[in-house]
């Protein structure tokens, strides 16, 4: 039982490594509107990206080796994990979605609303019956009041949150056309609760940069969005990161951001994205994490101030020290193996995946992560699922608990997860999972409190696979998300890929919902 100590890992700070930048970079929106009609009632725009498969541009190989067997590998089993299921149903498909590889997979969940996005379209469900209330629409359509990149360029990595405090959904993509010499940001902020309704609408420019990956938090004092920086798309140069001026966009008004651009050292930031009813403490930062070696992650603060932008700050890194780990599939970025004649998949494992949940229970903060690592153990899977719980990230950071599911006796790779945690401090943790004789399939894992501190719950199964991927370009994902419903901030749902039948761009999207018994 190696993941199982109830010790607290403090975090070890380099005081020397911590470090203030200062002076930011001011962007206004280049062009902001308001939808004069509801999106349920705009015109669909024709797919017409200019490929099918969307860009994947990575920083040099930067791999996180180890030589140390992984410490935290689970080795105990617990009880099938004791959740009570809700919905269970297919999402947007290939044929829906333009047929774009990867997917994208995302959703989340309001006040009765659930929202889908792939690449590149966007579909709208009740979140009581699992009701269509909104069928399969090109993104596209909701920028098309924008003008500009947004409305005639490229799309690409969709984002749909719920903005909980405000009520509002919030929906990002970046624009680019062909030459990666126009790129934008393109931000949608419904006017209600209703996400097939009006919605404001925000263009950023980042010039002749591509701004890839982009992530998204929501967060008391703004929308931190994060991406990594490739100049026309060519060489990585460094991550970026931005806060969006909330207050302004809620309202409609003319907005801006304020971002600053970070040298190649950090790639993939995640910012921490707001679950819960209790917000962050007065004045908090919004917190952002990456790897950084096989045996630690880093953690900064973004402080913004939109009346005096140049009181922004953007402050660390402290260094969280974990158990050690490679990254999945780090000789050649694919690894993930399939029935024949399935492809081999990429992992994405030099990155945190989507999201980084914040949750302040008052008592503490908390902030819970994943990424996929290389599997550990006579099973030799091709990656296995890490996972962690930060506390006190204002304060004195600690890693309070930390676990990997797969790996150990088990051949079966797991990969593409997301995690997150309910009020009562049960975390679940979705993802994907194949082998060379198990089809792409989805499933979950969870904890309570009262279990062993590091241990997951066994795994439910969401969907098994009745397909493979074949001549896709090996991408999978490049995302999951798994959110929280805002109204009983019990009830999970979790939005992942699979494939009903084997073939090329034929892909198929699930959404799952359940809750912890013991919540209510």
């Amino acid at each position: 039982m190696c993941s199982g100590s109830a010790l607290l890992f403090l975090a070890m700070i380099s005081a020397s490594a911590q470090q203030v930048q200062r002076n930011p970079i001011v962007v206004h929106a280049t062009a902001h509107t308001t939808t004069p009609l509801a999106f349920r009632d705009m015109t669909p725009v024709p797919w017409h990206n200019a490929s099918r498969v969307m860009p994947e541009h990575d920083r040099a190989p930067h791999p996180h080796i180890s030589s140390v067997p992984d410490a935290v590998a689970q080795s105990l089993t617990l009880p099938l994990v004791s959740t009570t299921p809700g919905l269970n149903f297919d999402g947007i498909t290939d044929a829906q979605g333009g047929g774009f590889v990867p997917p994208d997979t995302n959703a989340s969940v309001g006040a009765t609303q659930v929202v889908e996005t792939v690449n590149v379209a966007y579909s709208v469900y009740d979140k009581t019956t699992g009701t269509q209330l909104m069928a399969p629409t090109n993104i596209q359509t909701l920028y098309a009041p924008l003008g500009g990149q947004c409305a005639t360029g490229n799309l690409s990595d969709p984002i749909a949150t719920f903005d909980k405090a405000a009520g509002r959904w919030l929906i990002t993509m970046i624009a680019f056309n062909n030459a990666f010499t126009i790129n934008d940001a393109c931000i949608a902020i419904s006017t209600s609760s209703d996400a097939t309704g009006t919605f404001h609408l925000y263009q950023f420019s980042y010039g002749m940069t591509l701004p890839d990956y982009p992530k998204l938090g929501v967060w008391p004092d703004a929308y931190y969005l994060t991406t990594n920086s490739f100049p026309l798309g060519g060489a990585f140069t460094g991550a970026e990161t931005c806060a969006l001026d909330r207050t302004n966009m809620l309202a409609g008004n003319k907005a801006k951001m304020i971002c600053f651009k970070r040298g190649m050292a950090d790639f993939s930031l995640m910012p921490a994205d707001l679950d819960g009813n209790t917000a962050p403490p007065a004045g908090s930062p919004n917190y952002q994490l990456e790897l950084a070696t096989s045996t630690t992650l880093k953690l900064f603060k973004f402080h913004v101030n939109f009346i005096v932008p140049t009181k922004s700050t953007f402050t660390g890194p402290t260094t969280l020290t974990v158990a050690a780990y490679s990254d999945a599939c780090v000789a050649k970025g694919t690894c993930i193996p399939q029935p024949s004649p399935g492809e081999k998949l990429d992992a994405l494992g030099d990155r945190l995946m989507y999201r980084l949940a914040y949750r302040n229970f008052g008592t503490h903060e908390a902030l819970v992560a994943t990424h996929s690592i290389k599997g550990s153990g006579t099973g030799k899977a091709a990656s296995a699922v890490r996972w962690y719980e930060f506390r006190s990230p204002g304060s004195s950071p600690v890693l309070f608990q930390q676990g990997t599911v797969g790996g150990g006796t088990s051949s079966v790779a797991r990969w593409m997860g997301s995690i997150a945690m309910d009020k009562n401090g049960d975390i679940a943790l979705g993802y994907s999972k194949s082998s060379s004789m198990l089809k792409p399939s989805i499933e979950y894992v969870g904890r309570v409190p009262t279990d062993a501190p590091g241990n997951m719950e066994s795994a439910t199964l969401i969907i098994a696979g009745n397909g493979v991927q074949t001549k896709s370009f090996n991408r999978w994902g490049d995302y999951s998300s798994m959110a929280i419903d805002p109204t009983d901030d019990c009830t999970f749902w979790y939005a992942q890929e699979y494939y009903k039948t084997t073939g090329s761009f034929n892909w198929n999207t699930r959404l799952t919902s359940f809750k912890f018994t013991t919540c209510h």
